[in-house]
């Protein structure tokens, strides 16, 4: 019988394919395929439904998977995890592969969008100003410790810890001034990378005329955000509405309900932890300039922060904000901007 449907468990070098056929029969069992191999195997098969797990390289392989035909979905990782029958078989490759195998097919199952390789590479960028910011924070931290060994208790703003540090360099003796100097230098070169990646973001925000540019036209929704937005799911057509794409990243309740009783708790911070974190931070730049503001988002906004305090009234308006993220790019001309 023909292959249908088959299941791959991801690796660097070691890769584990399981393919059924109509009736949900194994007929390609391989626990071992070589990173080599793998592209031969599948360009072997006929065209059918392949399931991955969502991780390091799974887009890559999407995209090399479907120039041989091949309808492939993937999957985040606790989607999966149920349909491992771990009292049966144990945590192994082959196991991961048998089990998404079986949850590809189910009906209700999410799939993460596959990306193409333009939005990686601005994903790129953003990725490497993270790290980058993540560095110099880190590099900081390193400076001002090894300060503070020495009696000198920097304050924590970076204006005043830069100057400090020059001021204290002089007086530093020995080792102590010659560390401290190629500290600073280092620093300085981390700050250059920063100030040239933001540079490149802000290009791919004005170059994007279609889809960032209208997101920028959102309160709190800078040229970070909105390109860090598109990049991620593209027109927006993978979510059904705005509120799909908001529990996406996190930023809805956790429901605990029972017996007719409605019990939401704190925000579920699935999904991107870095888009959710550049809304959350529009939001207080929202709220923060709503203040003497009379349109109705502004006053919306102050309202909200009187009746549920600041911090529910940001993680609102950053969910609003990507309710309306996904508005202006599934529905493009015909979203008006609220005022």
């Amino acid at each position: 019988m023909t292959i249908v449907t088959v299941g791959i468990d991801l690796a660097k070098m070691s890769f584990a394919v399981h393919g059924v056929n109509e009736a949900g029969k194994p007929e390609l069992v391989r626990p071992d395929v070589r990173r080599g191999k793998l592209l031969e195997l599948i360009a072997s098969l006929p065209p059918c439904l392949i399931g991955m797990e969502a991780c390091s390289g799974a887009h890559h392989w999407a995209r090399e998977f479907q120039k041989f035909g091949h309808a492939v979905r993937i999957m985040a990782p606790k989607f999966v995890a149920p349909y491992r029958m771990g009292g049966k078989h144990g945590k192994n490759d082959a196991a991961d592969a048998a089990a998404i195998c079986e949850a590809v097919t189910r009906p209700n199952m999410r799939f993460v969008p596959i990306k193409t390789i333009e939005q990686q590479g601005k994903l790129f960028v953003h990725r490497a100003h993270q790290g980058y910011v993540a560095e110099r924070t880190a590099l900081i931290n390193r400076i001002r410790g090894l300060l503070s060994e020495v009696g000198i208790v920097l304050p924590q703003a970076f204006k005043a810890f830069h100057r400090g540090v020059h001021e204290a360099l002089e007086d530093l003796p020995g080792y102590c001034n010659q560390v401290i100097g190629e500290l600073m230098n280092e620093l300085s070169h981390i700050q250059e990378r920063i100030a040239q990646s933001e540079r490149q973001i802000q290009l791919m925000a004005r170059q994007d005329e279609q889809q960032a540019q209208r997101l920028m036209q959102l309160s709190g929704v800078g040229p970070a955000t909105a390109s860090a937005i598109v990049a991620s799911i593209g027109n927006g057509h993978d979510f059904k509405n705005g509120r799909q794409f908001s529990a996406w990243l996190g930023l809805v309740p956790r429901q605990n309900s029972s017996g007719g009783k409605v019990k939401l708790s704190s925000i579920t911070k699935a999904g991107d932890n870095f888009l959710r974190t550049l809304l959350v931070l529009g939001a207080r730049s929202v709220l923060m300039n709503a203040v003497g503001k009379n349109d109705p988002v502004s006053r919306w906004a102050l309202q909200l922060k009187e009746r549920r305090g600041y911090g529910r009234a940001v993680v609102a308006i950053a969910a609003k904000n990507a309710r309306m993220c996904w508005a202006a790019l599934s529905l493009q001309d015909q979203f008006k901007v609220p005022t």
